[in-house]
C-alpha cells in the first residue's frame, strides 16, 4: 500500500485538498484531544504475519458563540 510513488498530479490535488479545507474551516471552534489510544497485534496467518491496528481518539470540541460574550 505504502510502496507505490504517488504521481505528481495526485500530490497537487492533495495539496489543493489540504488548503481548500483550511480555507474553509472556522478557527473559531477549538479541538483538545481528551485520549489517543492505540492497540497493534500481530497474528501469524498460512499466508505470513498479519498486524491488526485499532486506533481510537477522543475529541472535545467547544463552540464559541460571538453573542454570547
Amino acid at each position: 500500500m505504502g510502496s507505490r510513488n504517488k504521481s505528481l498530479m495526485r500530490s497537487l490535488g492533495e495539496f489543493v485538498g489540504h488548503i481548500t479545507r483550511a480555507v474553509r474551516s472556522d478557527p473559531s471552534r477549538e479541538k483538545h484531544t481528551v485520549r489517543s489510544e492505540s492497540v497493534e497485534q500481530q497474528q501469524e496467518t498460512s499466508e505470513g504475519v498479519v498486524t491488526l491496528r485499532r486506533t481510537t481518539i477522543e475529541e472535545v470540541e467547544i463552540r464559541r458563540d460571538d453573542t454570547a460574550r
